[in-house]
């Protein structure tokens, strides 16, 4: 049997390498699973993560016991933080020696997979990987151009959190749910209980993720999988002149969301809510410290009636590279990560809430991630399927979007000029 390597940080590599992908893939055709799958074959797999200590620790033990069921396969493990991480990751993909199994982000799953760099998983679903335990919709989030390229080894939601201290100061129930306006005036209801000591919210048109909500509501989204925005400049136009009456007031104040920064408002006891994915919510309650043992959360201002327009994000997902010399083997590491009831009950929710009914299963939930995984329940009727997979570039258009809500929330530039610099920007990021 052979000892599982412990995970080691690797060195943050040189700052500047600004290096492009390029398509690096062997040749040939994916291999048929049965027909070269050999289970007693000695192997060995590089496996790599993003983490601190505490996580790394975890994949140590969910190693370990992955070499009890296979010990003919030794993994050597390495993690580094996110930023690091995925510059490590462009060197090595220049250089075609990505490792054999990777954690793997949803923004950078089609810049990757468009380039020949990851391994088509769709010969080993159902087979080597289990998809009993994963819904459809699920799988589907790893599916680019009609292919599986990553699996989801959690999800997340759109969701809001409230502050119950700040709701109970101010002698302000709970947001009963509704439309936009109605969630306008409930912020302007909690802003005026305050006297001016906190804030019912933040202006909700400074995140793409809220704009996305209301054009999925409308049968459309952000970008198609053909890269086609899914939207013109009147109906930005008007996104962003929604949210004029919460910078007028209602919403805390661009200097003060500032002066806090890095943390947001809803982390400093500023804001009574806060617009987000649901997995935010151990760092909430750790921000906020003393005195705080719960948060709400409830479902995000409703569009139009009965529409889909929420949907299960990937907290993070498991890739294989397109060059590993083992794709079996690879695929039976991933299968048991994501599905095994031994990873379920190791890492808990340290990666979210887990997508695999029976990870899911073995996991023992604390208060807030049992919240997290009841209100996923409860807005089954709201979910739809899973947008396109982001566009090459998502990443700087969603920055642009947040950068021109601070300076609209500032009164430094007007929506019409908003308007212009992000399809500008736009024109840019789909044409490189």
């Amino acid at each position: 049997m052979f000892s599982k390597k412990r995970a080691t940080a690797v060195a943050a590599i040189a700052a500047g390498a600004a290096l492009v992908l390029a398509g690096c893939a062997g040749g040939g055709d994916t291999p048929d699973a049965e027909a070269t799958f050999n289970p007693d074959e000695e192997v060995t797999l590089d496996l790599a993560f993003w983490g601190n200590d505490v996580r790394a620790g975890l994949y140590n033990e969910v190693i370990a016991a992955f070499n009890e069921e296979y010990p003919n396969i030794t993994v050597n493990s390495t993690f580094l933080n996110f930023p690091e991480f995925w510059e490590k990751r462009q060197t090595e993909a220049a250089g075609g020696n990505l490792p054999d199994v990777m954690q793997f982000d949803y923004s950078y799953l089609r810049q990757y997979s468009e380039n020949g760099l990851l391994l088509d998983l769709d010969p080993y679903i159902g087979d080597i990987i289990e998809s009993e335990p994963l819904p459809q919709n699920i799988l589907d989030i790893g599916v680019v151009n009609d292919t599986t390229y990553a699996i989801p080894t959690s999800t997340n939601a759109w969701g809001m959190y409230t502050n119950p201290v700040l709701l109970e100061q101010a002698g302000v129930e709970e947001f009963p749910g509704g439309t936009w306006e109605d969630y306008a005036d409930w912020m302007g209801e909690v802003t005026d209980a305050s006297g001016g000591a906190f804030w019912g919210g933040s202006d909700y048109t400074g995140r793409i993720q809220n704009f996305e909500l209301q054009l999925r509501a409308e049968g459309s989204s952000l970008f198609s999988d053909d890269g086609e925005p899914g939207f013109d400049e009147e109906r930005l136009a008007e996104f962003w002149e929604s949210g004029q009456t919460v910078r007028d007031g209602i919403g805390v104040p661009q200097q003060r969301v500032e002066e806090v920064a890095p943390l947001s408002p809803f982390d400093t006891a500023l804001a009574a809510s806060e617009l987000t994915w649901d997995n935010f919510g151990s760092g909430y309650l750790g921000n906020l410290g003393e005195g705080y043992t719960e948060l709400g959360l409830v479902a995000p201002p409703i569009t139009e009636e009965g529409a889909k327009d929420l949907y299960l994000k990937p907290s993070m997902l498991h890739a294989i590279s397109a060059n590993t010399d083992h794709p079996e083997a690879a695929a039976t590491l991933v299968n048991f990560l994501i599905n095994s009831p031994q990873s379920g009950e190791i890492f808990g929710t340290n990666r979210g809430i887990p997508a695999s009914e029976t990870a899911l299963a073995a996991a023992e939930l604390d208060p807030l991630s049992q919240q997290i995984a009841d209100y996923e329940a409860s807005i089954a009727d709201r979910l739809g399927d899973a947008p396109p997979v982001p566009i090459i570039g998502y990443g700087s258009l969603e920055e642009k979007f947040r950068q021109l809500g601070t300076e609209l929330n500032f009164g430094t530039i007007t929506v019409e000029d908003a308007v212009s610099q992000f399809f500008a920007e736009m024109d840019v990021v789909l044409n490189q």
